[in-house]
C-alpha cells in the first residue's frame, strides 16, 4: 500500500503574485473561505491516535491465550509401504515398525494441541471464542496476560455463527470487556484487533474497518471486514473500537498463503452478544422459525410479477409449519416482519432468528398486488433442522421430447419421473428433459430435471398450460414470465423472457 500523501502548501510567492492582480477584498474573502475549507477538512477527517498503548494497557488484562488438546487417534497403518519381497522389507521391518507399530514400537492414541484466543465478558469467568477454536477439544487451558492459567469449561456453541462460550472459576473477580454496538461502526473507523497469532504470544494490531456486512458461507453471516493484521491463533480473539468495546469477533481471513493480506473478518458484534445471551441461559441457540422457502425478489422477478420495486423475500414453498398454519402461500412476497421492513432474504432469515420461540408475530405479505396482514406464531428452528427429510437425489427423467419452449425442452410428469426426481406422489408439472445452452434458460440454471410447476402463479401440468401462461404475458405485454421450478423437491422462482424475438424460443 503507498502511503497517503498530503498536498504541499500554497508556496507564498504565487500569493503574492495573486495579490498584484486581484483586488484586496477578493483576496481576503478567498484566503478566508480557504482557511474555512481548511479548518472543517481537518473535523471531517480525523487523524490516527497518537498511540494506542494507553487503549492496549485498558483492555490487555481482559484478553486470553486458548490452548486446546485431544486425543487423536493412531492411524490404522503407518509408516512407508514396501512392497512384498523387497530388499529393503527386512530393514523397513527391524529398524523402523521393530514390534508392528513404526518407529520405536507399536503406534499409540497421541495428544494434539491447538491454540486460539478469546476473551472475558464477565468478572465471574465468561469467555467467548471461536467454536471452531474449541471444537473437538477434550482438554481447553485459558491463559491471562499476568500468565495466570486456569481450566475451562464448555459452556455451549453456535457452528452456524462459528461461537462457543466458555466458563472459568477464579477466586478473584476477572478484568472483562464489553460489546459495542457494531452497527455504529463505519467503514474507516479504527479498529484494535489482540490475540495470539501463529502461537507467539499476546499481540496487538491496528487498522480500520475496511467494509460491513459481509458474508462468507453462513446463514447468519454479518462480518466486519479490516486491515488489522490477523494471523491464525487470533481466530477467537476480540476486534475493540476506540472506546475499548468489543465490536468483532476475529474469525477468518482471505490469503492466497495462510498470513496475513489485510483482509480479515470479525462476527459483528451484535450478532455475537445475541447468540452469546441464548448460550450462557440455555447451552444451546435457540432461533425463531417462520417455516417458508424463500428467494430475494431480483428485477426481473419483479417485473414478471408487475411489481414497483424488487425487495421483499418471495416464498417459493410453504411446508407444515407456522407459515401454513398462519395462511402463507407460496408466491407471496413478504415486506415486514413484526413491525419491520423486510427488503431481503437475509433481512428476513436475521429478523426471525432474532424473534423469540413462540412469540406471535404480525407479517406483511404482498398477494395479488394486495397488503394482507398474518399472525404467526414462530416455531424453533433447530427443532424443525432436526427433523427436516433429506430430499432424494434427482435424476433426470428419461423422456421424450415433446415442446420446445422458452430454451427448454419439456414433457409432462409421469409418476414414474415423479419418485425420480423426488416431487411428492401424485405430483403434477412440466419437466426439463433438456436445456439450450446459449438460452437465457441455462444462463439463469435450469437444468435437466428441473420440474415447472407453474406459470404466471398459476398451475401447469400439460404443455398447453404453459403455451397458455406465455401467450398471456405476451398479451399483457410483459417481458417475462414467473416461473415456479423444482429441483429434488426444492422449490424456487424463475423469470424468462418471452418476447417472440427473443432467441430463448427455437
Amino acid at each position: 500500500m503507498h502511503p497517503n500523501h498530503h498536498a504541499p502548501a500554497v508556496p507564498a510567492k504565487i500569493g503574492v503574485a495573486a495579490s498584484r492582480s486581484v483586488p484586496r477584498l477578493f483576496l481576503a474573502l478567498a484566503l478566508g473561505l480557504s482557511l474555512a475549507l481548511g479548518s472543517a477538512l481537518q473535523v471531517a477527517a480525523r487523524g490516527a491516535p497518537d498511540s494506542f498503548a494507553d487503549l492496549a494497557e485498558q483492555i490487555s488484562p481482559s484478553v486470553v491465550n486458548i490452548t486446546t488438546s485431544a486425543v487423536v487417534a493412531a492411524p490404522a497403518e503407518g509408516g512407508p509401504m514396501v512392497p512384498e519381497g523387497s530388499p529393503f522389507e527386512d530393514f523397513f521391518r527391524d529398524f523402523m515398525d521393530p514390534e508392528g507399530g513404526g518407529p520405536g514400537g507399536p503406534q499409540e492414541p497421541r495428544r494434539s494441541e491447538a491454540l486460539g484466543s478469546g476473551f472475558v465478558i464477565s468478572e465471574d469467568g465468561y469467555i467467548v471464542t471461536n467454536n471452531h477454536v474449541i471444537e473437538g477439544a477434550d482438554e481447553i487451558e485459558v491463559e491471562f496476560f499476568s500468565g495466570n492459567r486456569l481450566k475451562a469449561e464448555l459452556v455451549g456453541t453456535d457452528p452456524k455463527t462459528d461461537i462457543a462460550l466458555l466458563k472459568v472459576t477464579s477466586d478473584e473477580p476477572l478484568p472483562f470487556v464489553q460489546f459495542g454496538n457494531s452497527d455504529l461502526m463505519r467503514v474507516g473507523d479504527w479498529v484494535m484487533a489482540m490475540g495470539n497469532p501463529l502461537g507467539q504470544g499476546f499481540s496487538v494490531s491496528a487498522g480500520i474497518v475496511s467494509a460491513r456486512g459481509r458474508e462468507l458461507s453462513g446463514t447468519y453471516d454479518d462480518y466486519l471486514q479490516t486491515d488489522a493484521a490477523i494471523n491464525r491463533g487470533n481466530s477467537g480473539g476480540p476486534l475493540f473500537n476506540m472506546d475499548g468495546q468489543v465490536i468483532g469477533v476475529n474469525t477468518a481471513i482471505l490469503s492466497p498463503n495462510g498470513g496475513s493480506i489485510g483482509i480479515g473478518f470479525s462476527m459483528a458484534s451484535n450478532v455475537v452478544s445475541k447468540v452469546v445471551d441464548q448460550l450462557k441461559e440455555f447451552g444451546e441457540t435457540r432461533r425463531g422459525w417462520l417455516g417458508v422457502r424463500i428467494q430475494d425478489v431480483t428485477p426481473d422477478v419483479a417485473e414478471a410479477m408487475g411489481l414497483a420495486d424488487a425487495k421483499g423475500a418471495l416464498i417459493t414453498d410453504v411446508p407444515d409449519g407456522p407459515a401454513k398454519e398462519s395462511g402463507m402461500l407460496a408466491g407471496d412476497i413478504i415486506t415486514t416482519f413484526d413491525g419491520k421492513e423486510i427488503g431481503s432474504v437475509r433481512d428476513l432469515t436475521r429478523t426471525v432468528a432474532d424473534s423469540p420461540v413462540g412469540a406471535a408475530v404480525p407479517v406483511v405479505v404482498l398477494r395479488d398486488g394486495k397488503t394482507t396482514t398474518l399472525s404467526v406464531t414462530l416455531g424453533r428452528r433447530e427443532e424443525a433442522e432436526a427433523n427436516e427429510p433429506v430430499p432424494a437425489a434427482a435424476e433426470a427423467p428419461d423422456a421424450p421430447k415433446e415442446l420446445e419452449l422458452l430454451g427448454l425442452t419439456l414433457a409432462p410428469v409421469t409418476p414414474e419421473m415423479a419418485e425420480k426426481l423426488g416431487l411428492a406422489a401424485g405430483a403434477k408439472g412440466l419437466a426439463v428433459t433438456k436445456v439450450d445452452p446459449l438460452s437465457e434458460a441455462a444462463t439463469k440454471g435450469l437444468q435437466e430435471g428441473d420440474v415447472i410447476t407453474e406459470a404466471g402463479q398459476q398451475p401447469v401440468e400439460r404443455l398447453e398450460d404453459l403455451e397458455s401462461r406465455v401467450a398471456e404475458a405476451r398479451d399483457a405485454g410483459r417481458k417475462s414470465l414467473l416461473l415456479l421450478v423444482r429441483r429434488a423437491g426444492d422449490p424456487r422462482f424463475v423469470a424468462l423472457g418471452v418476447d417472440e424475438s427473443a432467441p430463448a424460443e427455437e
